[in-house]
């Protein structure tokens, strides 16, 4: 879930490459719950360069406790190349306009 939420908050930064993982590490605090419970993430990217982007995760459970964190550096540097290149949807893709 880290490595899904770090690559999230890249893209939420505008890229739609992500990049490689060179780091990723995760530390668990507390009980998550039981199975069937629902734990809320929060994913944020902290730093973005031209080489490297740093994100954070936070996983809180049902009552709100911090049941984890951890963090995910990315190698984006081909994915600033990558944006070079116009993205061009799938063939049959629905594409929503902006409003």
């Amino acid at each position: 879930m880290v490595d899904l939420g770090g690559s999230l908050a890249v893209a939420s930064m505008g890229l739609y490459a992500t990049g490689v993982s060179t780091d990723l590490n995760v530390t668990y605090l507390s009980g998550g719950g039981k199975v069937g419970d629902k734990i809320s993430a929060t994913a944020v990217c902290d730093k973005m360069g031209k080489t490297l982007a740093y994100t954070s995760v936070t996983f809180r459970n049902a009552k709100g406790e911090l049941a984890a964190r951890g963090s995910h550096t990315k190698y984006v540097t081909q994915a600033w190349k990558a944006q070079e290149t116009p993205f061009t949807a799938p063939e049959g893709a629905e594409i929503e306009e902006e409003k």
